[in-house]
């Protein structure tokens, strides 16, 4: 190795910053450049390994218990454990070091396994196979395997294995088409081309011969963005350098279309490459419910370390008495005597601490971890998020999730492929304000509801005919559209001509192929491309051939596109299409007024529309088109600012012909899902790639924005009219206007009594407002907060135009906010990755754009509707049962170990335990977890059904508020007052020594059989009946299930006390608990006491629940009773209206229902009302006898359906 190769490593893997080369050499083929053009410096590069996982074989062990330990239980069960090895305590090691390996090794197991099956995703990916040119001939080799330099052969419809230059394709044009939907969620048909000195290498052995080097940037994040040269060394000594630019790169997970194979060369590979340079870096996400379990958990610790130094403290003070302190039976040893006094007394709090250390529940954690694991599997098995198309159900990747379902406030949304099908549908043209829906020709019926509709055979006037014709014209020449000569695509058919699937329409804007689609069902079929030249059948099976002269092509500052084309007959024409807002101030002539009014109407409607124009050259016109374009085209400098000036100048004086309306079918229900996240209080934001209007148009038909709802724009047009500081401030006085300092949240969302904002911002205006303050600035750097405060009051969010990194921003920002939210983020491609990582639950959606999304996502779902019943059922159920099972472990834990506590004042503090060592090491492992963890997989509070029909009842557990302070000081008393029944009670029925004589003469033994084991067995039974009972107290929904674990675990506990001390066991040193249980049985007045002390310790709670449940009942409790009223079919017969309190509301709050925007494609039947006639008797379908609010209950607002007077039931 020569001492520059040795130098260039040094500086790239040694050298600071200032070092740093900021780009890279690629030698194409790995092959040498010829001898004296450079140096050749071989530079390494990562392999193309892509890598999702968590865990390695080698550092799963240390790596694992390390993120254990960092958790404060695990982490203070080990020093427990370690004390109780070094020193010597009274209870065994065994007791704190067996649950701590079960819990450790249970949760090591299940993140092992989820690991595991991260793993074989990577593999499939990595082992996937591709074809690399080698020595002239094509070799087959791992995706892994593969090099940057690596000259890469990729065929039709296959994946783009890593970022790759493109040398060649099987077209002459050096042209291929690509689709990009897993990368920004666009589906559509994007032309990128070769170098034109390469694009004549078309076999494995011209591609070898080929000499050449890549210069390119380092690699980066931006998807658009890309520089970089190519020196092609061919005879002479001079290497021709070709600027290489995003057009020439092929991104990985892009999909190579329409073409038969292509040549290219690999510059990133693996994590290098920029699609997983936008995914965020995975780390560990917690729920809320976990972060107040490690809050409980400390308050926890200091209630145990307070207990101990209580202990210590009054221990010393009972053997201040030196009879206390050294009785005649238990001397001290001589080394004992000379201990310092501070060492006794720490060993003696240790000592202590090991006694009560049983508060905190360790066992809690792994059966936490049952929970979710077990419980996850009820979204995969849940056969209503089962979709037939995909064949596929729900995926749960991650399971320690599943609670915060529950606890969702901010849902961010992908659009394409998420709200929508990303399925154009051609709808209606409007010509000369004729309008001309192409199902009419079917039905021969005029569309009702539509002014002045006519047949296309209704015979206007010649100058509309000609009109007519030339929009159809227009619409088939002024595209980008190919035709694909093949039966399917992605297994779906398109035929051109009826009854023959030979050939369909790819393009680079799914709106293309549906107006040229459209065109063919209104008479008017686009043929093909051929030698230039474009070929349309007429509605006579005329073939007309019109010769492609000049694209001016689309692009988002325009807003049109432009084609120039001469007719068989010579004649010039410019036919334009785009947005309205481009084409009018453009027109000289037309109906503008009617075709105006039309595309206003079809906007409302949440359709896309275009309008169309045209215009006739002159020879000599069309010259200076050429002239202008073609210098414009050559400069090297300010390309696109010359263009876009040729562009302005040769696209004007139009004649208006008309325009059409195109719909991207939202995905089924997701209007409905929406509406229905909203009314659960959630906040919803879309968050897209796409532009503006197309996004707008979508958050109309999905209705996050209603028709009275006030648009606002933060978007780059209006920053460069006014700054962007009085921007903001504009928009912030506007939403504060009528709200003062209150924000939307004090509000329901959807009351009439407040106007409804909704933000539009761009990817450009949110970089400006994200943009860190410079010093001295005016606005003190505060457009963060503006910006936060502007969208809390708004009832919908739309971002457009975002890159996928700043969609992780965003999400950040609301993350990071002061309310500290909890975020959900849904999308279906690459490009949703970042923000699925960001959230604090990312779902991904089994799309057509790859599975990215769904593999790096917390849970996958085959649909957007799938989400509704994921939050409002799952999240809903998961988060009941994880908070009782939370309060229920330190409840029962508290009841456990605070008769410990107070019966060391009865044993002169000698850390004497009152439980035997069995009871202590399975009283959370056997005798009581089994009926919460049942509990907290299979619980329903409300029926299914009337939680989907409900979306309100989310509210009722919002921000974590089953596990609020004040219910747990409830808890935690609760479980005081019962360990003080227990203990006390236990201990003043033994004040009789003939309590348990059974009227045999027993006094001499009556002390040995009331010892302190027979004293702590008889408060451990009462313990174990009344936690398990308190349980079947709070178990609404019953199955054998719970019986058989209920019961069965009492009679576990019977059976093995019997066991425990009815056998002599030869592996145990000493046997203190010998006839124990059997002797405490015998008396029928300890089966008395422990009937009593079960009822007095459950009888608070009892008493406190009807209390509440009569005087200040819940919506939950509410329905609960209406439920049990009906036996179960409340869902049935029920306006859910109601049953809520009645919420304080003004004026107008029920005229929601009338906003509704009625869609052509709407293919839901109208909501069915059935009338429910009760007779004779009580109304319980208005449930008068328990609501507490006036006569007549009319309610109104955010999930309140509106009751009409009378026994009238929504069905």
């Amino acid at each position: 190795m020569d001492f520059s190769t040795i130098r260039n490593l040094i500086s790239r893997y040694c050298a600071g910053e200032e070092n740093w080369v900021d780009s890279r050499t690629v030698y194409i083929g790995h092959k040498v450049p010829p001898p004296g053009t450079e140096a050749y410096i071989p530079q390494r590069y990562p392999d193309n390994r892509i890598i999702s996982s968590k865990y390695t074989f080698w550092n799963f062990i240390p790596k694992n218990l390390f993120e254990q330990f960092r958790r404060i239980a695990n982490f203070y069960f080990l020093i427990i454990f370690l004390v109780q090895l070094i020193i010597d305590t009274p209870t065994s090691p065994i007791t704190s070091g067996l649950p701590l390996f079960f819990v450790i090794t249970v949760t090591a197991i299940k993140q092992g396994y989820e690991d595991w099956l991260r793993h074989k995703a990577d593999n499939a990916v990595n082992q996937c196979p591709v074809h690399v040119v080698q020595h002239g001939k094509v070799v087959r080799k791992q995706s892994r395997r593969l090099q940057v330099g690596d000259v890469v052969l990729v065929k039709e419809d296959e994946t783009f294995p890593c970022d790759l230059i493109l040398l060649s394709t099987s077209r002459d044009d050096g042209t291929c088409f690509v689709t990009t939907a897993s990368l920004d969620g666009e589906s559509s048909h994007k032309t990128y081309y070769a170098v034109q000195d390469t694009k004549a290498f078309n076999t494995e052995e011209e591609v070898d011969t080929l000499q050449a080097t890549i210069e390119c940037e380092q690699p980066q994040p931006d998807l658009y963005k890309f520089v970089g040269r190519i020196n092609i060394y061919l005879d002479r000594d001079e290497p021709i350098a070709r600027p290489l630019g995003s057009e020439n790169l092929l991104l990985r997970g892009a999909t190579l279309k329409n073409t038969e194979y292509i040549y290219a060369v690999a510059i990133y590979t693996g994590m290098e490459t920029k699609m997983a340079l936008n995914y965020q870096s995975k780390s560990q996400k917690r729920s809320a419910v976990e972060k107040s379990m490690n809050a409980y958990l400390i308050v926890y610790l200091c209630i145990l370390i307070s207990k101990a130094l209580i202990n210590t403290v009054l221990k010393y003070v009972w053997q201040a008495d030196p009879n206390r302190d050294e009785p005649w039976y238990n001397q001290k040893t001589e080394t004992e005597r000379q201990r310092h006094i501070l060492i006794r007394a720490f060993t003696d709090f240790l000592a202590f601490m090991v006694l009560f250390n049983y508060i905190i529940p360790v066992s809690m954690y792994v059966t936490v971890e049952m929970q979710k694991f077990l419980g996850s599997y009820f979204i995969s098995w849940d056969d209503e998020m089962f979709d037939e198309e995909l064949g596929e159900g729900a995926l749960v990747n991650t399971s320690d999730l599943n609670e915060e379902l529950g606890q969702v406030e901010y849902v961010f949304t992908d659009k394409t492929g998420t709200l929508t099908e990303n399925n154009m549908e051609f709808i209606e043209c409007c010509v000369d304000g004729h309008v001309y829906v192409p199902h009419a020709i079917c039905n021969g019926q005029i569309m009702s509801g539509a002014s002045s509709i006519d047949m296309i055979d209704s015979s206007p006037s010649a100058e509309s005919k000609e009109h007519e014709e030339l929009f159809f014209r227009a619409l088939c020449l002024c595209h980008t559209v190919q035709v694909k000569e093949e039966e399917t695509v992605d297994g779906i058919k398109r035929g051109i001509h009826q009854g023959k699937a030979t050939s369909f329409y790819i393009s680079s804007s799914p709106d293309e192929v549906a107006l040229v689609e459209g065109m063919k069902r209104l008479g008017f079929t686009y043929l093909r491309l051929k030698d230039s030249h474009m070929e349309i059948l007429n509605r006579e099976d005329d073939i007309e051939r019109f010769e492609l002269l000049e694209v001016l092509n689309f692009d988002s500052v325009r807003r049109r596109m432009s084609v120039i084309v001469r007719s068989n007959s010579g004649e010039l024409y410019l036919f334009c299409k785009g947005a309205d807002s481009s084409i009018f101030p453009r027109v000289i002539s037309g109906k503008v007024d009617q075709v105006r009014a039309r595309v206003e109407h079809n906007a409302v409607e949440g359709l896309r529309t275009l309008c169309v124009a045209y215009k006739k050259l002159s020879r000599e016109e069309y010259e200076q088109v050429c002239h202008l374009l073609n210098s414009a085209k050559l400069a090297l400098q300010d390309r696109d600012k010359k263009l876009a000036e040729a562009y302005d100048v040769i696209e004007r004086d139009f004649i208006l012909l008309g325009a059409t309306a195109v719909e991207d079918r939202l995905q089924d229900k997701a209007a409905d899902t929406i509406e229905s996240l909203h009314k659960a209080g959630m906040k919803v934001w879309v968050l897209t790639g796409d532009k503006m209007e197309t996004a707008a148009a979508t958050c109309y038909a999905s209705k996050l924005f209603r028709r009275n709802t006030q648009i606002l724009e933060l978007t780059t047009k209006r920053t460069e009219e006014q700054s962007l500081h009085d921007v903001l401030f504009d928009l912030s006085r506007t939403v504060l206007r009528q709200h003062g300092s209150m924000t939307r949240d004090t509000f329901s969302g959807l009351s009439g009594d407040f106007q409804d904002y909704g933000l539009i911002i761009d990817g450009a205006t949110l970089s400006a407002v994200m943009k860190p303050s410079q010093e001295g600035s005016s606005s003190g750097g505060n457009y963060k907060e503006i910006f936060l405060e502007i969208c809390r009051n708004c009832s919908a969010v739309l971002c457009c135009r975002m890159a996928p990194l700043q969609k992780a921003q965003i999400v950040k920002l609301i993350k990071a906010s002061k309310e500290h939210p909890i975020t959900l983020a849904i999308g279906d491609g690459a490009n949703d990755v970042s923000m699925i990582l960001e959230a604090h639950v990312g779902i991904g959606i089994m799309g057509k754009e790859g599975r990215q999304a769904a593999r790096n996502s917390d849970y996958a779902i085959p649909k957007f509707k799938h989400l509704k019943k994921m939050l409002l059922v799952h999240g809903h159920y998961y988060y009941i049962r994880i908070s009782e099972l939370v309060q229920y472990f330190f409840y029962k834990n508290v009841c456990f170990i605070f008769p410990q506590f107070l019966y060391q004042f009865f044993c002169g503090f000698s850390q004497q335990p009152l439980y035997d060592t069995a009871y202590l090491t399975l009283y959370n492992i056997s005798f009581t977890s089994l009926p919460i963890l049942l509990y907290s997989l299979i619980e329903q509070h409300i029926n299914m059904d009337i939680l989907k029909r409900d979306p309100s009842l989310y509210r009722d557990i919002a921000k974590n508020s089953l596990l609020q302070w004040p219910i747990f000081v409830y808890w935690t008393f609760l479980g005081v007052f019962d360990a003080m029944v227990f203990f006390f009670g236990a201990f003043f029925l033994f004040d009789n020594t003939t309590f348990t004589s059974n009227g045999q003469l027993m006094a001499t033994n009556t002390q040995m059989m009331f010892g302190n084991w027979t004293f702590g067995t008889l408060v451990f039974t009462v313990l174990v009946f009344t936690v398990t009972l308190k349980l079947a107290l709070d178990t609404h929904y019953w199955t054998w299930i719970n019986h058989f674990v209920i019961w069965g675990s009492l009679l576990f506990y019977v059976i093995f006390s019997l066991l425990w001390g009815g056998i002599i066991w030869p592996f145990l040193n000493y046997q203190r608990m010998y006839y124990v249980f059997m002797q405490m049985l015998a008396s029928g007045p300890a089966w008395l006491s422990i009937i009593l002390l079960v009822m007095v310790s459950l009888l608070p709670d009892v008493v406190k629940k009807v209390i509440c449940r009569a005087l200040w009942p819940t919506t939950t409790e509410r329905i609960q009773n209406a439920d049990k009223l009906y036996k179960g079919h409340l869902s049935e017969f029920t306006p859910l209206s109601s049953l809520h309190a009645p919420p304080v509301l003004g004026r107008g709050g029920g005229n929601e229902g009338q906003n509704h925007t009625h869609r052509r494609s709407d293919s839901s039947p109208p909501k069915k009302v059935m009338y429910t006639h009760w007779g004779g008797g009580p109304n319980y379908c208005t449930f008068r006898s328990f609501l507490p609010f006036g006569e007549n209950p009319r309610l109104s607002g955010v999930g309140y359906a509106y009751t009409a007077p009378g026994p009238e039931t929504s069905v």
